[in-house]
């Protein structure tokens, strides 16, 4: 297993298909790098030695009785741990839900199973998906493998650091406000989220309905595009999934930007404070340019409201679908405590402090006499935010802003502030509030040698244009040579 861990999941599916090496060998090898590395980075809650060695048997078997093998024959995968899998705890990194065990695998986990992806295990969050830095696990703080005293991002944080670090070839995520492309950004990775539809959320433990999306994170667009193909797709027990064809992501890495039109918002860029972010994002539009590439002047003027938007929406709808877990259904049961007794004890103990906080603003915002004020204002602010968009994309294929505004920052600098921790998100909850598909690709790395990302916005289910413009950001400024100076 020459370059291992740094093989791409196509050279490892080669290895598997071609017999020169098991896959069984493979889980082994990436099952031990996780069991050394992991006190060190948090990056996973669960490692499923059983049922990822079980599953490398079962592709091996395959392989050797000539069956066709799947597009992820052997490839060792990361789960985010706010998707169910079928006897495998699924606890959204709360107490609530310290010991759940769904009977039931999310559909993005059957596809992964199907295509012969080997799962390993779930990676850590910030509580039910509630977070930018990863620092509201109930469990334990996620840790950037390019430096340990930085934030990897949230919520997916986990699952990127797993990715970046080497202990998983790929990794899914979930994507609400960002959640998938901020940590990409901070780790050095890809991550894409898809068109809200695009892939089915049945299994994924709900935060924000009307914003979930899982996304697929790897390093390299390549490979992200690939788990996009394997995920996608319409699927019957998702009301919200669209029955659209699924789009050749891969095949469109290959496809020359010669003639695309990239968007710029040159007020966000213009503004950065951050002067690594901001001459990163001008060297890769300076790259694209010259690839031949057309660079447009776009607005998006109620993009500066959707700060302010998100966290009346998402947190309304958060109030709502978190009423479940009430100690009964779901939660702490209490023995020898009523109903009611159980249900203050499951609020007050089994949910962390960023969650109760996001609870009481939805409920604030929902309840009566603000109902009009603050959530359905905000409803309508996010109809003025994809319109934005469509006008954009009147003049451009894809519109082009930093991920974030700055590189990764230290641990616990902004967790007495929760404001300033929200607007770390300032660039990628515009795309969610609207719906669309979105990807951060690495574009360099800062002084510090810190990783920065851009983030590529496209209209709806124009995912496959995202892929070839990032793919020919990667070809041009991205850190596939490089990894992690904090890790072996």
């Amino acid at each position: 297993m020459s370059g291992f861990p740094w093989q791409s999941a196509f050279e490892i599916r080669d290895q598997v298909v071609g017999g020169s090496v098991s896959a069984v060998e493979i889980t082994r090898a990436y099952l031990a790098r996780a069991e050394e590395l992991n006190p060190t980075l948090a990056c996973f809650l669960t490692i499923d030695h059983e049922g990822a060695l079980a599953a490398a048997a079962q592709v091996d078997h395959k392989r050797a009785a000539g069956e066709a093998l799947g597009p992820l024959a052997g490839v060792p995968v990361a789960v985010k741990d706010n998707l169910c899998t079928r006897g495998v705890r699924t606890t959204c990194a709360s107490k609530i839900l310290g010991e759940y065990v769904p009977p039931y695998d999310a559909h993005v986990v059957e596809a992964l199973r199907a295509s012969g992806a080997v799962l390993l295990g779930k990676t850590n969050l910030d509580e039910f998906a509630m977070g930018s830095s990863n620092e509201n696990s109930a469990f334990a703080n996620v840790h950037n493998p390019w430096a340990l005293d930085r934030a990897p991002g949230g919520s997916s944080g986990g699952s990127a650091v797993a990715t970046a670090a080497g202990l998983a070839a790929l990794a899914l995520g979930s994507d609400t406000g960002g959640s998938v492309r901020q940590p990409a950004a901070f780790c050095g990775i890809t991550a894409i989220k898809p068109t809200y539809g695009r892939v089915s959320r049945y299994g994924l433990v709900a935060f924000a309905s009307s914003l979930d999306q899982v996304g697929p994170m790897a390093r390299s667009v390549r490979e992200a595009s690939q788990l996009l193909e394997v995920v996608a797709g319409h699927d019957r027990r998702d009301a919200t999934s669209a029955e659209r064809d699924t789009g050749n992501y891969l095949a469109a890495c290959d496809r020359d930007v010669k003639g695309f039109r990239v968007g710029v918002v040159r007020d966000l860029i213009d503004g950065l404070q951050d002067a690594d972010v901001r001459a990163s994002v001008e060297a890769a539009l300076g790259a694209l340019e010259q690839e031949g590439a057309t660079l447009v002047d776009v607005a998006l003027p109620h993009a500066q409201h959707a700060v302010s938007v998100y966290y009346l929406i998402a947190t309304a709808e958060a109030s709502s679908n978190l009423a479940r877990f009430d100690g009964i259904r779901y939660g702490l049961r209490v023995p020898g405590k009523d109903l009611t007794e159980t249900y203050t004890n499951t609020r007050a103990e089994g949910f962390g402090p960023e969650v109760r906080r996001r609870i009481m603003l939805g409920t604030y915002a929902l309840s009566a006499g603000y109902y009009d004020a603050f959530y359905l204002k905000a409803q309508r602010v996010r109809t003025l935010i994809r319109r934005d968009y469509d006008t954009a994309f009147e003049r451009c294929d894809v519109v082009c802003t930093p991920t974030t505004p700055t590189p990764a920052f230290a641990l616990g600098e902004k967790t007495s502030d929760p404001l300033e921790m929200y607007l770390a998100d300032i660039f990628t909850l515009p795309p969610s509030l609207a719906g669309l598909p979105a990807i951060s690709t690495p574009s360099g790395l800062s002084a510090g040698g810190l990783p920065v990302g851009l983030q590529l916005v496209a209209p709806p289910f124009e995912e496959e244009v995202l892929c070839s413009v990032s793919q020919a950001v990667e070809d041009q400024c991205g850190l596939l040579s490089k990894r992690p100076a904090a890790l072996p």
